[in-house]
């Protein structure tokens, strides 16, 4: 197991603290400092079944900047929306949990990291 953190994220902490308190065995990745590549990016993203901009943290400033609003959300859009994760990992939704079974759950809620614990 693998969870994707913003130390400075109180989301983050708390799936942290409940994936400590259960025991759990997980790698930690500071994503903002050790940056996944767009093909992690794209595993990441078959593991939750979600498309990238499901996980796109659209109010942040570089959103803005990049005008990701605007942007189309379709399979044409597809690869534009993961190089701008890429290459602005501030953007990416968090935290973001590996599961054993080779699934992923974005671990926002208590209910979401336990969901990543029994799986």
């Amino acid at each position: 197991m693998e969870i994707w953190i913003n130390p400075a994220c109180s989301k983050c902490r708390s799936a942290i603290s409940l994936l400590d308190a259960e025991g759990a065995d997980y790698t930690v990745r500071r994503y903002l400092e050790d940056v996944p590549s767009e093909a992690e990016i794209k595993d990441v993203l078959d593991r939750l079944g979600l498309e990238p901009w499901d996980i796109t943290r659209t109010q942040e400033a570089e959103a803005k900047e990049l005008g990701l609003k605007d942007w189309p959300r379709d399979e044409t859009a597809r690869e534009r929306w993961i190089t701008a994760l890429s290459e602005h990992p501030r953007l990416i939704q968090r935290p973001i949990i590996t599961a054993e079974d080779g699934t992923a759950v974005v671990g926002r809620t208590e209910e979401a990291v336990r969901d990543a614990l029994s799986r």
